[in-house]
């Protein structure tokens, strides 16, 4: 909550200095608004209930597990309603999303990183 705050109080301080026409900022403040290094390692549970009727809406929740995964974050995802008709192997192999690998090899990558489904 803290961090949450100070966040705000710095972007609108940041939004005030550009908007009064101050368009220098140190390094030294940019570098105290972006986080440290060592980042708080968060638990994530993803819900969706997209199904095949919008395949790319219905991989987002893989996509996204899988990066925030990749990132070092414990995840897991939970599909209600028409989402858990995609934990069907022939269903799977028939989601082609747009713009996004197949749901195929991203649902390989999930279960290679043995993150939990719920269905």
């Amino acid at each position: 909550m803290a961090s949450r705050r100070k966040f705000l109080e710095k972007s609108t301080q940041l939004a005030a200095a550009l908007a009064a026409g101050a368009a220098t900022i140190s390094s030294a403040e940019v570098q105290a608004q972006q986080p440290s290094a060592t980042a708080k390692k968060l638990h994530v549970l993803m819900r969706s209930s997209w199904g095949t009727d919008d395949p790319t809406r219905a991989s987002f929740v893989f996509s996204h597990g899988l990066l925030l995964s990749d990132a070092g974050h414990d995840v897991q995802i939970f599909l209600t309603a028409e989402a858990t008709y995609l934990m069907r192997k022939v269903t799977v192999d028939s989601v082609k999303p747009v713009g996004w690998p197949p749901l195929t090899e991203t649902m390989a990558k999930i279960v290679a990183k043995r993150i939990p489904v719920f269905a």
